[in-house]
């Protein structure tokens, strides 16, 4: 079966609003004037659906080696941008970077990811520590009151999971990061399709 980031996604209906792209297509950016709009309705609408609680979500995975600093790393801010980047050095592949604006309704999955995995009842105090394999770092506002910022060394899999001091906390920690990559992974493959053909998705070019 192909790949359906639809399917991910429940038919989430999402608003993008493409800001760069380097794929070969560069597409005209907004006027200030346009951008300006953008944030304001984006960042309305969120405190209204939140309750004024703010949300911001990063995540960052990387090593250094023979190849330099490599690394992926996702941020979702609270006005509603997504930045999204990639490097790798294989090949002198070179880096990549998306941004997109979210509506509301993509924020709110966001969210729900996060409060489902219960991973703000987590600590980081026995994870592994980073080290010369990689580190990964995810940080989390949610609300007024809510904030997290760990650090662990790479997970390879679930082995690494069961034989650290903390198999509970990490397999919460594996398992959102898991998610979260799959939900940004297709709204990026969405909003930045080559066929511009999204099934009912809104996408303002």
């Amino acid at each position: 079966m192909g790949f359906n980031p639809q399917s991910l996604l429940g038919g989430l209906p999402i608003v993008c609003n493409l800001l760069c792209a380097r794929d070969g297509r560069a597409t005209p950016p907004l006027s200030v004037t346009e951008m300006a709009c953008v944030k304001k309705c984006n960042r309305g609408a969120m405190e209204e659906d939140n309750g004024g609680g703010e949300f911001y979500l990063r995540y960052y995975v990387g090593h250094k080696g023979k190849f330099g600093h490599e690394f992926l790393e996702f941020e979702f801010r609270p006005d509603g941008k997504l930045r999204y980047g990639n490097n790798s050095n294989y090949k002198n592949d070179t880096m990549i970077r998306k941004e997109v604006f979210l509506t509301p309704a993509a924020i709110r999955k966001c969210r729900r990811i996060v409060s489902d995995s219960e991973i703000m009842k987590e600590d980081d105090n026995n994870w592994p520590e980073p080290d010369r394999v990689g580190r990964q770092g995810l940080e989390i506002v949610m609300g007024r009151n809510e904030h997290i910022s760990f650090t662990t060394s790479k997970i390879g899999s679930l082995v690494d999971v069961q034989s650290s001091k903390d198999p509970e906390g990490l397999r919460i920690f594996y398992y959102l990061v898991q998610d979260l990559k799959c939900f940004v992974f297709s709204l990026i493959s969405l909003h930045f399709s080559r066929s511009n053909q999204y099934n009912g998705w809104i996408c303002y070019r």
